[in-house]
């Protein structure tokens, strides 16, 4: 009863209604510089997807870019997160053929070791070897520099211009 009474005498001191923001109080492009900051900041550390790109995500947190028949896999910034700072990346070898969500490599982190899946079926073309000397890549740019695989697609389910 007494949390009751505390909680009544508390909320009277607050207004049920929101303050309002009058034209002239703050100047539009201060809006946008507000809204945009924190896109901007990941845009330059290279943890936002880079602008006018079709990425697709596995429930997995795997991003996939399909070009052309060839398929860019990484992992989400959300994952990265996760894991941590990545300290050693292992990946399967060019010319390994991938069934969808078939396991193709594996990140360990100083907190964790996350399996890496493969977002669609299709043949590993190319590895990012830069990441044999510098797994944190994964971390400063998981959209740009930190790929992962590059893979041919056999039926490709979608592509950039699907808009999908």
């Amino acid at each position: 009863m007494a949390m009751r009474v505390a909680f009544r005498c508390m909320s009277a001191n607050f207004s049920p209604v929101l303050p309002q923001i009058r034209p002239g109080q703050i100047s539009p492009p201060r809006l946008l510089w507000r809204a945009n900051t924190a896109r901007t900041l990941a845009r330059t550390l290279g943890t936002a997807p880079p602008p006018n790109t079709a990425l697709k995500f596995t429930d997995k947190h795997e991003w996939v870019q399909v070009e052309g028949g060839v398929g860019t896999v990484g992992i989400s910034n959300f994952a990265q997160e996760a894991l941590g700072d990545v300290v050693y990346c292992g990946l399967s070898e060019v010319g390994q053929k991938l069934e969808q969500m078939e396991e193709f490599g594996a990140l360990e982190s100083v907190k964790a070791a996350s399996e890496l899946y493969s977002p669609l079926t299709g043949e590993v073309t190319e590895i990012n070897t830069k990441l044999t000397d510098n797994p944190g890549l994964v971390n400063k740019s998981c959209y740009e520099e930190g790929w992962l695989i590059k893979m041919t697609i056999d039926n490709p389910p979608f592509s950039a211009s699907d808009g999908k």
